[in-house]
């Protein structure tokens, strides 16, 4: 019966992960996927989440089916984080916010409930963006498309390019942005240029979709929030999904959340309604413990501040592993302009790195990133960043 099914080669992430692990020799790196490791090469288990588990299980009680939108307490925390508490939005009832698995279920929801209800729409992502983000929509049935981007010649972004193709899009285009850390180049918008932008997608009638999935490893959590509360700010209608994986190293947890900010509360109501019945059609309700991990932590006037220290320490070695590999690059390569690293932001960075060079680092010094030359700057620590330099530094010098 099933004789005709497509083979799958398997997620070109997961395969260079699996390379890695069969690697033998003992100096390997790995800088390919997308995780935060602490400074031993460890995936960190964070004080406040732990302390809040124990509350969790000290509390004991049923287990009993949450509603198709998830847990209450943890929906109003997910508000607070990303528009800042008491934001006029929030208060006028026109943000509809359901707990996700994860942000990739938040944007799968998502793309579900729009190719409903605006059919004729086509989607735009960045380009480079996530790869998961085309065909996730792809599955829901919507055309890709992508709009400029990154600028190689520059590192930056190519924001008039990326403005001349927004201004020429139709109506109800759907539109992937990046509300911070950019996946996978690490460059961002800045402040003036978000505010450049919200005039186009306003009178454009575009729709914002923004994957926010690193809040707080950027520059802060109110600073990563920028677009965000732009956004509403200005009253625009948007999605955003946004995730726990990376802030709390709750990656197995799948905490996530999806939040449509609306025109007005009778909207927001109809849009809510709908992605309950989106999420009932899908897997019916979300985790019970995911939820508990995210109201704790957030609500709680203990462990709240706790966790805000935690995710600062973790951006802090972040920003330290760009300086060293920066400094040590810029000694090996004298006259070579790798100041990108310190410009980019977030876990991700490009290289500049191609694929051959990428593939050289693996055979020769057991270096492992992306073939598009993105490295997980998290994978770094004092104990190999000299030697990912080096290596580095000899691809790239021929």
């Amino acid at each position: 019966m099933f004789h005709h099914v497509q083979h799958y080669a398997g997620d070109p992430i997961f395969a260079i992960v699996d390379a890695f692990n069969a690697d033998l020799r003992p100096h390997k790196v790995n800088l390919s996927i997308g995780i935060y490791f602490d400074e031993q090469g460890r995936l960190p288990v964070l004080p406040s989440v732990l302390a809040a588990e124990q509350r969790i299980l000290a509390e004991g009680g049923a287990k009993p089916y949450l509603p198709m939108e998830g847990d209450a307490a943890a929906r109003r925390e997910v508000q607070a984080l990303l528009l800042g508490a008491g934001h006029p939005a929030i208060a006028a009832n026109r943000v509809a916010t359901i707990q996700t698995v994860g942000s990739s279920g938040g944007l799968k929801v998502g793309a579900d409930f729009l190719r409903t209800w605006l059919p004729g729409s086509a989607v735009w992502v960045s380009d480079p963006t996530w790869d998961n983000h085309r065909s996730m929509f792809e599955g829901s049935g919507f055309e890709v498309n992508s709009y400029p981007y990154h600028d190689m010649s520059t590192g930056g972004v190519a924001f008039d390019a990326m403005l001349t193709t927004l201004r020429g899009l139709p109506a109800c285009s759907i539109v992937l942005l990046h509300a911070c850390c950019h996946n996978p180049t690490g460059v961002d918008l800045t402040p003036a240029q978000w505010d450049a932008l919200l005039p186009v997608l306003r009178e454009r009638n575009l729709l914002p979709y923004l994957d926010l999935a690193y809040q707080g490893f950027g520059e802060g959590i109110a600073e990563d929030a920028y677009a965000v509360r732009a956004l509403a700010d200005a009253g625009i209608t948007f999605f955003v999904a946004n995730s726990f994986s990376k802030s709390m190293s709750v990656y197995g947890e799948r905490c996530g959340a999806l939040t449509a900010v609306c025109a007005d509360a009778a909207e927001a109501a109809l849009v809510m309604g709908q992605l309950r019945f989106t999420v009932r059609r899908l897997y019916s309700s979300p985790g019970l413990h995911a939820a508990k991990i995210v109201s704790h932590v957030l609500g709680d006037a203990d462990l709240r501040p706790m966790w805000e220290l935690e995710l600062a320490a973790m951006r802090e070695r972040i920003a330290a592993m760009r300086r060293m590999l920066h400094q040590r690059l810029s000694a090996l390569l004298p006259g070579r302009d790798v100041g990108y690293f310190l410009s980019q932001r977030g876990m991700f960075s490009y290289t500049g790195l191609s694929a051959t060079q990428v593939d050289r680092l693996r055979d020769e010094h057991a270096v492992y990133l992306l073939r598009s030359g993105r490295i997980c700057v998290a994978g770094l620590n004092t104990g190999n960043v000299e030697r990912t330099a080096e290596a580095m530094a000899a691809v790239l010098a021929g």
